[in-house]
């Protein structure tokens, strides 16, 4: 059940993203929400194992701290590479952050508490890491720096769930990166950070 929980889950994800924008693409993302949230609801995973609890402060502040030194580094490394600071002057904008650091929040619980937990009950929680990394960097195709960059962070990401299961410094830590990247990259690079088919039609 878990796989096939994963596999539909993941299989309406990719069909929003290669959807283009209408009332189609819209009922696919109703469909991809209610199932994830079905699936949730109804599953045996208590409110521990989904990470919805509060973190120790321990491991609250050691996701933290790593966080703000990788983001830090995004900055210092594009700087490096002669980019301008900030790289886009009218993206993105401050309710654009806001926005996105909810989205991070909500990609975090999909990411360990959707497809982690279902992943660690069948392969374990150290190939669960390798496994729900993966399916997170393929869905950020066809963006090369969003595919590596979603690969890295999302090993870090669910090793750190593992050791602390809590999602809520980690969609911080997610927002932190993200808005990190989008001051630091021209968004001629990242493409408003679109995947899918939005970043092959983006102009």
């Amino acid at each position: 059940m878990a796989w096939l929980q994963v596999a539909v889950g993941y299989a309406l994800i990719e069909v929003v993203l290669w959807t283009p924008r209408g009332r189609a693409q819209s009922a696919v993302m109703l469909m991809a929400t209610v199932c994830i949230l079905l699936f949730t609801g109804f599953g045996h995973y208590s409110a521990r194992e989904l990470g919805l609890r509060l973190p120790s402060l321990k491991g609250a502040a050691w996701i933290l701290t790593s966080g703000l030194i990788a983001a830090a580094g995004i900055v210092a490394g594009a700087g490096l590479m002669g980019e301008n600071f900030p790289a886009n002057t009218t993206w993105p904008t401050v309710n654009g952050a806001w926005q996105y650091a909810i989205w991070g929040m909500v990609q975090q619980f999909i990411l360990q508490s959707f497809f982690y937990v279902r992943l660690e009950s069948v392969l374990g929680s150290g190939r669960a890491v390798l496994a729900t990394a993966f399916l997170f960097s393929a869905a950020h195709i066809p963006s090369p720096v969003l595919t590596v960059a979603t690969l890295l962070g999302a090993l870090f990401f669910c090793e750190m769930f593992r050791r602390c299961r809590s999602i809520y410094p980690l969609g911080i830590v997610h927002a932190m990166l993200g808005l990190a990247m989008a001051v630091s990259f021209p968004d001629t690079l990242l493409r408003h950070m679109r995947v899918g088919l939005g970043y092959l039609h983006f102009r």
